[in-house]
Parts: C-alpha cells; structure tokens; sequence
C-alpha cells in the first residue's frame, strides 16, 4: 500500500524516472490538440494544392491572352474606314502603278486586285532568255525610273536596257463607277549606231488575283486582240492591245504574235509561269529579213515535284492572259483599259488624244512643281531640275498598295502568328531592292510628299497608324501577302513586338502643324486638323509604347530592343531596331545600355504629342513635361555627354578591344580537313568590357543637334560643329560620313560576310537632318549663329552636287554614297529618303 504516493509540487525536480515505471498517459487535450494540428496540415496541404491549381490555369490564361494580343488589333475606331480606297469613295486613285516592285504594272487600291503589267526581252541574244519583269538590280540596266509622274493621273518612265530604251506613258481618265479608263504607250528605240536593229517581245499580262475572271478574244488567226473580265471591284471591262507602229499616226509594223491563257497559283509565280512557257518553235519572218526562231509563250506546264503534297489546281477559268508580240525596233504601241460603266465616253484615249491629255498633265505637273519649289527661280539649271523631277516623281511612282498579314512573335507565343489582314498605302524605299514598307523610311518620305500632297500623306500614314496592335505596336517592315514576301530572306520575316523603329512619323506630324500654322486659309490643309482628331487615340498608345518598352535603366534614358544576341559572331552586334544596323553600340549588349538617338526620338515626339493634343483641346500638360525633362540639355549632359571624346555617346558594357579573328578548329592528326567545320572568322576579346561611354563618333553623336534639342547657344554645338567639318573625322565633299574616320570600327566588316553599311557611307536622310539642323540654328539667334550658316551652305551644296553627279554618271539615285570617291553605291535605284536632296534644293525644311 504504500508504493504510490500523492505528487506534491515543489520548486524541486521530479524524481528521474525508474526503469520499470510504465510511460504516463497523455492528457486527453493533449491528444486532441495534436489530432486538430494534423487536420490543419492537410488543410493547409489541399488549400494549397487548389491555389497552385487556380495559379496554374491562371498563368495558362494570363499567357494565352498576352499571347494573344500581339495579333489583337487596336480597339480604338480606324482612322480609315475598310472602303477608303473603293472606287466610290477615291475613284481618282483607285487605278496607279502601285506595284513598284515590276519595271511598269498598275493595279488598284483593293485587296484582291486584277494587275496588269508588262515584261519584255530580246530575241537572237547570246543570252536564251533574258526576261525582264520584276525590278532586279541583277538585270544590269542601264538606268530605268520614272522622269515624270504626278502620283495620280499619269506617268513617263523610261527604261534603258543595252543598246535600246523603253520609254513607258500611262494616262488616266475618269468616268464611270469603276475608276474609269487608262491607256499604255510604250515606245521602244535604238540609241546605238549597229546595223541591225534589235527585235524585242513585249509581254502584256492581265491577272487575277484570286477574285474576278478574264476571257482572251482572238483576232486574225493568232493575235490576242482583247481581253474582257469581270471582278467584283471593277465591274465588266476590256483592255485591248493595239497593233504596234513605226509612230503615232504611221503605219503598222511587221510583228510575229504570241499568246497565253492560264490558271496562275499566284502572283509570285508570274515570272516563272511565262518562263516555263517559253518554246523557241515559233519562226519570225518579216517581209524583208531572214528567217529565225524565237521564243514565244506556248502551253504552260506546272512543274511537278516528287513531294509535293498540294492538290493539283482544278479551276477552269483562266485567271493569266498574256499578249506576247515581238517586233523590230524602233515601234510603238498601245494598250487600252476600258471601264464597262464608263457610258458616256467621248472617244477612245488613244493616238492623238492621248498624246494631247499627257502633254497637258506634263504642263501642269511643271507648273506645279515650280510653284511649289521654286527651283528655275532658284537659279537651278534645266539639267538640275530635270533632276528634281526626277527625284520626285520616282517617290510618287513608287508608291505601294499592299495587302496581306504580317508574320509576327511575342515573348509569350512559341511559334510565330498571323497579323490580322491589312492594307498599306505606302512609299517604298527602293524598287529592286527594299519594294514594301518600312516604318522609319515612311517619314522621310513624307516630309517630300506632303509638300507635294498632304492628300497622299495623311492616306499614307492612316494606314500606318492603322496596322497598330492593342499594345501599341506597329511592325517595322510590312511584308504583306506572298508576293511582297518573295522578295525577303526568310530570316528578316518575322517581326517581333519587342521591336521599335525611329517614329520619324512625328518629323511629318511637326511639319503638318507648321504647315497649318503658316497657311490656315489653304484648302488642302483644312483636313489636317480632323485627321490629327482621329489619330490622336492611337498616337497616345504608340507614344506610351515607346515610352515603357523601350524605357532604360535610369529615369529617363531610353534603350533601344532587338539587338544581335549571338555576340561571338559580330564584331559588334547590329542594332537593326535604330534605323541605322552596324553603327557601333556597346559592344556587349545587356541591360545598362543608354542610347542617345533614341533619347532624342523621344523627346521630339513628346513635344509633338504635347502640339497635337494643344490643337485638339486635349489635356497636354504631361506631354509638354516630358517633353520639358527630355529636352533638358542639362539631363542629356549627364546621360550622354563623355568628357573624353567632347560629344554625345552611348553608355554601356564596351570595350574596343574586339577584332575578328579565324576560329580554330581542331583537326586529328591523319584525318582529312574536308571532314572538319569551315574555319570561320568569330570575335575576339582582348580587354574585359565595363559600364562606360561607347565613345564612337558619328551620326548617333549629332543627334541632339539634328533633332534640334539643344539650345541655341549650347556650348556643346561648337564641339560638333567642330566636329563635323573636320575631314579626318565627320566631313566630306560629298556629304557628313556617318562614322569618323579615326574610329576604331571605320569601314570594318561586321562579319566576314557583312560589308560596313553604317560605319562610313554618306547617307542622305541623316545629312537632311544635319542642313535641315543647320538652317535652323542658323536662323535662330544664339553665338553659333554665322557658323551655322556657314557650315549650312557649304554642306547643302556638296550633297546636291553629289547626288545630282552620280545621277547623271550612272543614270540613278543610291542608297548611300562612297565618303572617300563621293559614287553612288549599295542599292539602286533608292528614290526613298535619297530623293530628300529636292528638298534641300528648295530649302524647304
């Protein structure tokens, strides 16, 4: 009885425990609290399981709608309705060579147009088929461009190719519903001294892209005499072919005829049908002469190719009708476009008539450009104006009407998407070379259009701004449907959201407002302000898209996406996304980067929007403050300005010390070199890179002066003035080179394959800039006043001289001129922002 005893608590220890004591027994609220603790784990264990669950399909929403929105189109109202360009709506435009990319074609401004073109070639060569169609810098033309062209209601090109010349005329009338007619003339001559006349086919083509149908109606045995169609845009029409002559009025020549009727798989492939149709069977045999053979459009047979998974195309109706006639020169003939509502015609737009309507268009297409440039009053010589003309009318004629869908990518899709379907009614920068849409070129070429046609600009850039997604972006270049396509590497297709372009739109904007400005009484400039009402909701997304996706490390700077990531193969990765591709950056991109031209883009849109919103009655004021802290000279300083180099640089991770050098590669010994990869050139680091000011001297240097951010007696104008007339740097007889000289990367290829395009070259839309700049600078009062006036005569005068003398050597406009020789050189012929030297032959800036 007496081994249990009652516990009595003291402030002593228990007894320790014996080791035949059984374990005590848990209080009951213990058991449960332990049992209530697990429940919360599991609980806490499927709460969390139902919130990763709820996360998961959040995150696939979230990724599945921002994926999504690089192809969501912007919400707010297009600023042009989908039958701006209907024969109703524009009858005046609705015909035009809009198809740059061929030596002479026309279609209309709707989606799924009938095009008509032409191509042409020389029998008896020693070439078998030397077919000329689409624009080939490869066909080695002598020289070929519109000398005159309105950029609505007519056209004179002139084409030479070897020891002949083409010279194409189109005029336009209008009547009827449909856009009414339009005639051709080509007259072809021989400007060499041989004794045997050239024999050329000419190849008029009609085609149906998809919509409408054509129908050939034969004449005298084998000559296609007309064609008749029918298409939703058009109506029922008829385009006859003339027989050719020795003149206007003379009588018909000797010509051997050929013709073609069938189903084209697309536009694309126009080229390719008539040359695999090409059969040199048919005999030409003029009255006096020789027999011989000559190729002539005979049956198409698509080829087949063993893979080939594409069913077998089983429409009846032919949607391709060539006219092949082949005749010795010299001759001429016509071709007539007949509308079917056209009733009340008073006679046919051939001959005569036709040669008394193009002299009256060429009489006030003269007037006009004097009044408006004043060139002759000028003191500019016929050559020099003929120049002009030149310049001019090929930005006119090379204006564009596509339609198709991009092909685009954001970080959020695997693969890239289809853009929406669209429509863009653009200038395009080079026929041969670039025939399709760039956003930064499209502002150059407005600040020339618009003096010549505020119409065609604020078409022009509605239908930029109208391509804009719900981000805010525009893709850069616009390849739109598969015959502008073509013409691109594959690898420059896709466009990604991430990307900008200069928004040189707002150059055009700026000079609207001035123009505004300076004549509100006149006419074509009252549809300025409502159209600056419809694109206001759109330009405030497109400026806020620059100002966060492209925004910099520190407040206020600004950084340029898009640049070359595999840095081992570049001497200094290209930053495409600037305009201005291999000009020096930070030689290893990352996130620091600081770019001064970008910084300047967007301090001159900020004052624009600030403008624009002022005029509309829209609230400006953080406008204007963005503009105020970018414009800041003080700010610019302090991001860009390097005491070491005395101008304006990038900032960034760089080093100099970069070269390419040939990849080793390891070959075994006794094993064969042919087995082992081509030795390549990759870049070699000799110095570490650091945060520091990249140090390159050149166009992105004189930014702040050519977007005219500094202040009139900025101290920092006299080093770039300085700067730019230097010859061992900046200055050249032919124009500012666009990277000194004494820079490390002057004239180095970027790649073994990549020639320098940016590191030398005289380009013309930054040498505008740079006169336009100065003759700002010099009408301003400030202590640079006279050196910029000095600088801007000097300048002005030796890029007009230049281009206006390798025009006249070599029969075009380049894409870039040569700062050692002054020759033209890249491209051609490039009548995009190159044809900017008419402006700065009117001084109109």
């Amino acid at each position: 009885m007496g081994r249990q005893r009652k516990r009595v608590v003291t402030g002593e220890a228990p007894p320790p425990p014996r080791k035949d004591d059984k374990p005590a027994v848990f209080h009951r609220k213990e058991k449960k609290k332990k049992v209530d603790i697990g429940k919360v784990f599991i609980n806490i264990s499927i709460g969390l399981c139902i919130f990763s669950l709820i996360w998961f399909f959040y995150t696939i929403h979230m990724r599945s709608s921002l994926a999504k929105r690089v192809v969501t189109l912007h919400p707010a109202p297009r600023v042009l309705n989908a039958s701006s360009t209907s024969a109703k709506a524009s009858p005046e435009r609705f015909w035009g060579s809009y198809r740059p990319q061929v030596y002479f074609g026309m279609k209309t401004r709707s989606p799924k147009s009938i095009v008509t073109g032409m191509m042409w070639m020389r029998q008896f060569s020693d070439l078998d088929v030397n077919l000329r169609h689409t624009c080939e810098q490869g066909d080695h033309l002598q020289g070929y461009g519109w000398l005159m062209h309105d950029g609505l209601t007519f056209g004179v090109q002139e084409i030479r190719d070897g020891d002949f010349t083409l010279t194409t005329e189109f005029v336009k009338r209008a009547g009827g519903h449909h856009g009414g007619d339009w005639t051709w003339r080509i007259t072809a001559k021989q400007h060499s001294s041989a004794p045997q006349a050239p024999v050329i086919s000419l190849m008029f083509y009609a085609a149906a892209d998809t919509q409408g149908s054509l129908r050939g109606h034969m004449e005298e045995r084998n000559r296609l005499g007309s064609i008749t169609g029918v298409s939703e845009e058009l109506g029922n029409f008829k385009i006859t072919f003339r027989k050719p002559v020795t003149g206007e009025l003379s009588s018909t020549k000797y010509a051997s005829y050929n013709h073609l009727q069938t189903v084209s798989p697309g536009l694309e492939k126009l080229t390719d049908i008539v040359k695999l149709s090409l059969n040199r069977r048919f005999v030409y045999s003029p009255p006096s002469g020789e027999k011989r053979h000559y190729f002539g459009v005979d049956t198409y047979k698509p080829p087949h190719h063993p893979n080939q998974q594409k069913p077998v195309d089983s429409r009846t109706e032919s949607d391709f009708v060539v006219h092949q006639v082949t005749v010795q020169l010299p001759f001429q003939i016509e071709v007539l476009f007949e509308s079917g509502s056209f009733f009340d015609r008073p006679n046919q737009l051939v001959g005569s008539v036709m040669t008394q309507e193009l002299e009256r268009r060429k009489a006030e297409f003269n007037a006009k450009l004097e009044s408006i440039f004043g060139l002759e009053s000028k003191g500019f010589s016929q050559a020099h104006i003929k120049f002009a003309k030149t310049a001019l009318s090929n930005m006119l004629g090379g204006l564009g009407y596509f339609h198709g869908q991009s092909v685009v990518q954001s970080a959020f899709n695997e693969y890239p998407l289809l853009y929406p379907e669209g429509a863009l009614f653009t200038a395009v920068p080079s026929r041969s070379f670039f025939p399709r849409g760039f956003l930064w070129d499209e502002g150059f070429h407005q600040l020339l259009l618009s003096k010549w046609d505020p119409e065609v600009t604020r078409e022009a850039i509605a239908h930029w701004i109208d391509l804009m997604n719900i981000e805010g972006w525009i893709p850069r270049e616009q390849i739109l449907g598969d015959e502008a396509r073509s013409k691109v590497p594959a690898e420059f297709v896709v466009q990604q959201n991430e990307n900008a372009n200069p928004p040189t739109l707002f150059l055009v904007f700026q000079d609207l407002i001035e123009q505004l400005a300076s004549h509100p009484d006149d006419a074509a400039l009252q549809p300025t302000l409502p159209f600056f009402r419809q694109l206001f909701p759109r330009l405030k997304t497109w400026f806020e898209w620059y100002n966060t996706t492209q925004k910099g490390p520190r407040p206020n700077s600004y950084r340029w996406r898009g640049r070359d990531k595999d840095t081992n193969l570049f001497l200094n990765p290209k930053t495409l996304t600037s305009g201005l591709d291999d000009y020096p950056r930070a030689s290893h991109p990352s996130v620091d980067e600081r770019h001064v031209d970008l910084h300047c883009w967007m301090a001159l849109s900020s004052g624009v929007m600030a403008s624009i919103a002022q005029l509309l009655g829209e609230d400006y004021q953080d406008y204007k403050l963005t503009h105020d802290v970018l414009s800041d000279n003080n700010l610019l300083d302090e991001l860009h300005w390097s005491e070491q180099l005395k101008a304006f640089s990038d900032y960034g991770n760089h080093t100099q010390a970069v070269s390419l050098q040939p990849e080793k590669v390891y070959v075994p010994p006794g094993q064969p070199r042919h087995q082992f990869p081509v030795t390549r050139l990759v870049r070699s680091v000799r110095r570490v890179p650091k945060l520091q000011f990249v140090n390159a001297l050149g166009y992105i240097s004189l930014f702040p002066f050519l977007l005219q951010i500094l202040q009139p007696d900025s101290p920092k104008l006299e080093h770039i003035f300085r700067d730019m007339r230097d010859p061992g740097k900046l200055w050249t007889p032919y124009g500012l080179r666009s990277l000194s000289k004494a820079d490390p990367l002057y004239m180095k290829r970027n790649t073994e394959h990549d020639a320098p395009y940016w590191r030398g070259p005289v380009w013309i839309n930054i040498n505008y800039l740079a006169v336009r700049a100065l003759h700002h600078y010099s009408n301003v009062e400030g202590p640079y006043q006279e050196k910029a006036a000095a600088l801007y005569e000097e300048l002005r005068t030796n890029i007009i001289n230049n281009v206006f003398r390798q025009y006249a050597e070599t029969g075009y406009i380049w894409e870039q001129y040569n700062d050692s020789t002054g020759k033209g050189q890249g491209s051609h012929p490039f009548t995009g922002w190159s044809s900017l030297t008419v402006l700065m032959m009117a001084e109109q800036y």
